[in-house]
């Protein structure tokens, strides 16, 4: 009885332990999931442009159209090849982790461009121009080129991270306000600006 006993003790303050361990090794992913979430509640986007930016959505029928015509037009005059544009927006998505195209005076561009600053990630803006109807012929391409990225329409802000495109304005504060920015940010493995390497230093193996 005695040892039966003390098998039942061992049992027990195995399982204790076990948890335990568990619960500790848990901790740490928890703390991790709830400070990614706070970093993008301190994030608050403009709400105007928010539903100014879901209601453009609505017409990319004829947005695209208006900028393959544009396009034609002036990509045309100016002996622009379709090829030459493709292979440099490739080259700076290779490039750019967080790679963002925009329009100089476009509230929607500059709300994205504002809220990339507030979370804290490194990123490049190419501006096209001012507005769209301000375009040259390269320019004009390069936003058609872009509206092939996605379903997301030749209406920019356009924005990419580590290569794929997440969308614009609209898609950006969605990311935002559904807690989901710096595990996007995470996946396309982008870290903020100022932070540590993961990368071991030899160094420090002697220290």
């Amino acid at each position: 009885m005695k040892s039966y006993g003390l098998l039942l003790l061992a049992t027990s303050a195995s399982a204790f332990q076990t948890t335990t361990v568990s619960a500790v090794r848990s901790a740490p992913l928890q703390m991790a999931a709830a400070s990614e979430a706070a970093a993008d509640a301190a994030i608050t986007p403009n709400a105007a442009i928010k539903v100014a930016a879901n209601g453009m959505s609505l017409l990319k029928p004829i947005f695209a159209a208006e900028a393959c015509l544009q396009a034609a037009v002036l990509g045309g005059l100016a002996k622009v090849d379709p090829d030459e544009v493709k292979a440099a927006i490739e080259f700076e998505k290779k490039a750019n982790g967080v790679l963002i195209y925009t329009y100089g005076l476009s509230p929607f561009s500059s709300e994205a461009l504002s809220i990339l600053d507030k979370s804290g990630y490194p990123y490049k803006n190419i501006e096209l121009g001012a507005e769209w109807f301000l375009l040259g012929g390269e320019e004009s391409q390069t936003r058609v080129e872009l509206g092939k990225a996605g379903d997301f329409g030749t209406s920019l802000p356009k924005i990419f991270v580590g290569g794929e495109c997440i969308g614009g304005c609209a898609e950006l504060v969605n990311l935002v306000e559904e807690g989901k920015l710096d595990e996007t940010m995470k996946k396309a493995k982008v870290s903020k600006k100022g932070a540590a390497s993961n990368k071991p230093n030899f160094l420090s193996m002697f220290s």
